[in-house]
Order: structure tokens, then C-alpha cells, then sequence
């Protein structure tokens, strides 16, 4: 009997023992100096999505990252100002409904009626295929993943010193990892119900 509850024990231990994955050593010392490899995680890839990727890919995975980083700094920022009971003026329709009688958050979406969301479609595939394109999409290269300049945009950022970009663009990836678990966190919520400081009624 001691034997059996010690083997179980053993096995209860040993399901619940840290897993130790680890990357190969090529993919750590192709890619440990890439930005967005900081302390205190350092290089994390708990999927091995980067095993034997050479640096076409690594650019292609960080350019998507990027861009759901961007996509989701702007839903969360919009799920934030909308519950606080800030809305664009007047009609969003020939009907005359205002931007403010539609729910916030997802429940919004549902809302909003078929020609609406063909229109926000519609805004977003012109956005894909002609305006925010970089070198993976066909656009002339850029300097770095994400950069959607495209030799029109600059806003000053050919002042800013190599530490200085090196800096910004780290924030931005790290403020769009932030943000992806935020808006994720904020649908989970919407549909639990209660209650959040700051964001209020869900």
C-alpha cells in the first residue's frame, strides 16, 4: 500500500514539475539580440515557432506581431473611451442613430447593421492592400518589420539617434504585447459581467 501511495505521489510530483524547454542553440544565437528580447524573460518562445526559422521568417512573425500590437493598442484604447462615454458626434447612418446608442465593446458589434460592417470591411482590406504595407507585402523595403512609411510619412523620426529608434520601437512592441492581453482580458470580462476600476460596468 506504501508503495502504491508513493508512486502516486511521485506521478502527482512529476505532472506538475517546470517543463524545460529549451531552444536550440542555433535559434538562441541567431536570434538573442533581436529586438524584443529584454530582461528579465529574455528570448521566449514557448511554442517553437522559431526552430530552424531562418531570418525571412523571424521578420514575417515579428511584423504580424507588430501589427496585431498596433490593431489591439487601438481596441483597447477605443474600449476604454467608449465606456468612459466618449463618442463621435452625430449620426452614424442615413437613419440618424447616433454613434452613442450602440452598446460598447463587442456587444457593439453586434449591433451595427450588415452594410456597416461591409463598410468597415471594406476600410480595412483598401488599408491592407494599398496604405499599411511594408517590404513582406510588396512595398518598397522599410528599415525595420512594420515600418508603413513607405517613403511618404516621417514625423520626424529620421532626427531621433539609432538608440532613440532602437528605443521607441522596443516601447512599441512591448506597449503591443501589453495591449493584446489587455483587449483580451476586456472580451473575457464583457462576458463574465461585473465590474472593473477604471473601465466600469462591463
Amino acid at each position: 500500500m506504501k508503495l502504491i501511495i508513493a508512486t502516486l505521489l511521485a506521478g502527482y510530483a512529476a505532472a506538475f514539475a517546470p517543463i524545460q524547454q529549451q531552444a536550440s542553440s542555433s535559434t538562441l544565437s541567431a536570434f538573442e539580440s533581436e529586438l524584443g528580447v529584454q530582461a528579465p524573460i529574455g528570448f521566449f518562445d514557448p511554442l517553437g515557432l522559431l526552430d530552424q526559422a531562418d531570418q525571412d521568417r523571424f521578420d514575417r512573425l515579428r511584423y504580424v506581431e507588430i501589427k496585431h500590437g498596433r490593431i489591439s493598442m487601438l481596441a483597447f484604447l477605443g474600449n476604454i473611451i467608449t465606456r468612459a462615454g466618449l463618442h463621435l458626434p452625430g449620426s452614424i447612418n442615413s437613419d440618424g442613430a447616433s454613434f452613442d446608442s450602440f452598446s460598447n465593446g463587442y456587444a457593439g458589434a453586434t449591433e451595427i447593421p450588415l452594410a456597416g460592417l461591409y463598410q468597415i470591411t471594406a476600410f480595412i482590406g483598401f488599408l491592407e492592400l494599398f496604405v499599411m504595407k511594408d517590404a513582406a507585402n510588396g512595398a518598397e523595403p522599410g528599415e525595420f518589420p512594420g515600418d508603413f512609411r513607405n517613403g511618404l510619412l516621417d514625423f520626424g523620426w529620421d532626427s531621433f539617434s539609432d538608440d532613440a529608434k532602437y528605443q521607441k520601437r522596443a516601447i512599441e512592441l512591448n506597449n503591443g504585447r501589453a495591449a493584446m492581453l489587455g483587449i483580451l482580458g476586456l472580451m473575457i470580462h464583457e462576458q463574465l459581467g461585473g465590474s472593473l476600476p477604471i473601465v466600469g460596468n462591463m
